[in-house]
């Protein structure tokens, strides 16, 4: 199994966790990568370079441009059976059902109603996260609009901003539940920096501007479980493709503090209850004047492995659930995401 890291100068490619090999996609900015089999594919552009998607495919790199309309660059990937879907800035949802030669947009997600009054984050009205169930559910996240819910594969989609728990089995009410609705003042703030699955039927892990949170519920309500972090601010969010309760964040020290690790010593904080605790796993990685920022695409899991990236252009990679740490690529250009080949 490879890793595929995106960076500000092209593709590069971790073989077999450990070789590296690139940069791909002609130094093109790649903010997200996907891959399955022999095939790769890679999200990107800029002003200069346009919006497209590269693609390996029997060992030779193409790219496709679309048509992208109205895009400036292309920021997430998935695989959806058999179509790949594809983010874009500013918020729009495209698929490709031909491996990603041609793509369409699928205006249903910005044509409902609301999205007019969709605000822009610090990076624009960006859509970074796709999850796909590959039973017709789709999951987006989008800067700072939120998160949108499709169960029908993008032709109608649903808000998924609210705060709070069902009733649990011992009958407790939570703060946000009153009868049948929700009230407007238990939303969530709506700039979702990352989603991940958890390894169970409905279980969603986020990342967001202000918390980390869990649903049960494929997001119709959302728990925070940032109690026990080191700040409520960062950007990604992995999750244990095995064990519901396991997930990984890496907390910032806040969003107009420097957004480097708390106290400049870099720690992946790692829950194995579901946000009941956490603890900073920190063996292998910089114990002081550690300045650099994980971005919200720049970390992944696999069976057997956790990896992240840097804006200073190191990828560390754990085999061990987090435990331990090390360094398996340094002096890259600033990494945008990290992906486990599928």
């Amino acid at each position: 199994m490879d890793i595929l890291v995106g960076t500000t100068k092209g593709l590069f490619v971790l073989e077999g966790w450990r070789r590296l090999a690139g940069p791909f996609c002609e130094g093109w900015p790649i903010n997200h990568a996907v891959g399955k089999g022999e095939e790769i594919w890679a999200a990107g552009g800029s002003g200069w370079h346009g919006a497209g998607i590269w693609r390996r495919a029997k060992g030779e790199w193409s790219v496709s441009k679309g048509p992208f309309e109205g895009a400036e660059q292309l920021w997430s990937l998935a695989l959806d059976r058999d179509r790949l879907l594809a983010g874009s800035k500013p918020a729009y949802l495209y698929e490709s059902l031909d491996r990603g030669e041609t793509w369409r947009r699928l205006d249903a997600l910005t044509d409902q109603p609301g999205a007019e009054q969709w605000m822009p984050g610090a990076a624009g009205l960006t859509l970074h996260t796709i999850l796909a169930d590959q039973k017709g559910g789709v999951w987006v996240g989008i800067s700072a609009a939120g998160v949108f819910e499709s169960r029908d594969g993008g032709k109608s989609w649903a808000m998924r901003n609210r705060r709070g728990n069902r009733p649990g089995p011992a009958g407790v009410l939570p703060r946000a539940w009153d009868g049948e609705e929700f009230r407007k003042e238990d939303e969530i703030f709506s700039c979702v920096h990352n989603l991940a699955f958890g390894a169970a039927e409905g279980l969603i892990y986020m990342q967001n501007h202000q918390g980390v949170y869990q649903s049960r519920d494929g997001g119709a309500v959302w728990e925070e479980v940032t109690e026990g972090l080191p700040s409520t601010f960062g950007f990604p969010v992995a999750a244990h493709p095995v064990k519901p309760g396991m997930a990984w964040v890496f907390p910032l020290n806040g969003d107009s503090l420097g957004r480097y690790p708390v106290d400049g010593r870099a720690l992946v904080w790692k829950t194995e209850d579901g946000g009941e605790t956490w603890a900073g796993k920190g063996a292998g990685l910089p114990e002081s004047d550690c300045f650099f920022t994980v971005l919200r695409q720049a970390m992944a899991s696999a069976p057997g492995g956790v990896a992240f990236g840097t804006n200073s252009g190191s990828v560390y990679l754990s085999r061990d659930e987090g435990e331990s740490w090390e360094e398996v690529a340094r002096h890259l250009p600033t990494v945008l995401s990290v992906e486990f080949m599928g």
